[in-house]
């Protein structure tokens, strides 16, 4: 697809992505802005939902929403229409592998009083439940996203866990946090394990909707034209370099390996002690930092967003566009990509012709 009904440049964005992953200079720092159409198509609002169960489940439902906010939002630079169902947890690997999660109006929940691995339970008992009903739904909605989006967006993978979280999920967190200090040896091999499910299930999902987006694009708004995925680990938050290098990076180099392009999702202030370790993952192309809620926006981390630059990654972050003159005078705009927002496409079309001005290769 060179065209899509809602990004008619997207041949050309495609190489700007393509060139961005490689590291190389695209003249200007990466951009995903997205704003309301001047001149939006004529369109009713589609009615709200009814129920919980309606919002996450029913596909005509989900599908009426994203084509109503796709064809009413302008897509610039590298921002890309896709079609998801929203990120819930409900099909996660914590779900497909036994873990309850409670779904609400905004999201869902892990259920901390089910935990499905107990004390002197062998992890290697996990398997992944291909009869899961959500797993079910999962294959049913990406067959149904794909026939409804072929010729205007993409559809997203979805969101799914992976190193650490999966783990916390199913022995809980305070319980996971005395695992580290009690038999650490356990933890690496489980979270090994748990990564080859992660793997299999990856594949399952990979197959799905690789040929309809030409690669991939997750729960993370990026595009990579192979199998992609944003790296996490939110359990870091709670532990220091020592235990993060020592138990969670093997299954995280796993990770990479397996997978042709990634970005760490660097979550909240208190996990910035690992990014000089991530830093050293060679197969990592990218690193978000993301201050986290409370927070001051990125640009007041730059000693954290200068280790990701020295160190040849790729980064990306999310700014206010008032901020953005500021960071690109003080970043290099090689392998950099900021997400942010205008309040029309006018003003997204101005910002985008700033950008080119304020950008420069500072290798």
């Amino acid at each position: 697809m060179d065209t899509l009904l809602y990004k008619s440049d997207w041949k050309e964005t495609k190489e700007r992505y393509k060139a961005w992953w490689n590291h190389e200079y695209i003249g200007r720092a990466a951009i995903w802005v997205e704003a309301p159409l001047d001149n939006p198509p004529p369109i009713a609002e589609p009615p709200r939902h009814t129920s919980v169960h309606q919002k996450w489940y029913d596909l005509e439902h989900i599908d009426r929403w994203n084509r109503y906010n796709m064809a009413r939002t302008f897509y610039g630079g590298e921002a890309v229409p896709h079609w998801h169902p929203g990120y819930p947890g409900n099909n996660s690997m914590y779900a497909l592998l036994g873990g309850k999660v409670n779904l609400d109006e905004e999201t869902g929940w892990a259920d901390e009083h089910h935990l499905p691995l107990a004390e002197n339970t062998d992890f290697r008992r996990l398997k992944t439940n291909l009869q899961h009903p959500d797993w079910l739904w999962t294959q049913e909605m990406l067959r149904f996203a794909v026939e409804r989006s072929a010729g205007k967006c993409l559809v997203a993978t979805g969101a799914f866990g992976g190193s650490g979280d999966t783990l916390a999920g199913l022995r809980g967190n305070q319980q996971l946090l005395v695992d580290c200090m009690d038999c650490p040896d356990w933890v690496r091999e489980a979270d090994l394990y748990l990564m080859d499910l992660w793997i299999e299930h990856y594949e399952r999902l990979y197959a799905c909707v690789d040929q309809h987006n030409e690669g991939s694009i997750g729960w993370f708004p990026l595009w990579a034209p192979g199998k992609f995925y944003a790296a996490q680990n939110d359990f870091s938050y709670m532990i220091g370099p020592h235990t993060f290098r020592e138990l969670f990076m093997p299954a995280l180099r796993k990770q990479m390996d397996y997978l042709d392009y990634a970005i760490y999702h660097v979550d909240g202030k208190g996990a910035f002690a690992h990014v000089e370790a991530l830093c050293e993952i060679e197969r990592l192309q990218a690193i978000q930092i993301l201050p986290g809620e409370g927070q001051p926006s990125a640009l007041h981390f730059m000693d954290v967003l200068h280790k990701v630059q020295r160190a040849g990654k790729n980064l990306q972050f999310y700014l206010p566009p008032d901020e953005i003159e500021q960071a690109l005078s003080q970043l290099s705009a090689r392998g950099l990509i900021i997400h942010t927002w205008a309040r029309s496409e006018t003003e997204a079309r101005e910002l985008l012709r700033n950008v080119e001005r304020w950008s420069v290769d500072r290798g």
